[in-house]
């Protein structure tokens, strides 16, 4: 692992010598930052593909966007974001995240697609809203 990369985990993190020695002894995060270039190169992308009711508003065409590390880009996405539909896409990033750190095309994931917990109107609730993922290259401006 190059000096450049460490220096930048440990900035980055905020750890002390201490802390990065006990980082660096265990295997897995060796191998996160080995695999780390590729995810800094992708946008995980959440599109709501159904609405109806959606108290935040949230319409068909919203999108979500996450660095390849699970991080929400604020900046990229609706001013607005509903507690409970960013808390069911958490059932899409944490496979999606795996699958990248496996080596795997996150696309082919099978269960692509996630509903806010708001039951709907006919249940009792307000309104629902459903989300896709996928995975693109992240755009270089």
């Amino acid at each position: 692992m190059s000096k450049e990369i460490l220096g930048f985990m440990k900035s980055h993190l905020g750890y002390s010598d201490e802390e990065m020695k006990i980082f660096m002894e265990n295997p897995k995060n060796i191998e996160i930052l080995k695999k780390a270039p590729k995810l800094m190169n992708k946008t995980i992308v959440i599109e709501v593909v159904d609405s109806h009711g959606c108290n935040s508003l949230h319409k068909v065409g919203d999108k979500f966007y996450f660095d390849g590390f699970g991080n929400l880009l604020t900046k990229l996405c609706p001013k607005r974001i509903c507690m409970s539909a960013l808390g069911a896409m958490e059932n899409l990033i944490n496979p999606i995240v795996a699958l990248m750190y496996a080596g795997q095309d996150p696309n082919e994931i099978v269960f692509n697609r996630v509903g806010c917990p708001d039951i709907g109107l006919e249940c009792g609730g307000w309104g629902k809203i459903i989300m896709e993922i996928s995975v693109v290259d992240r755009k270089r401006e």
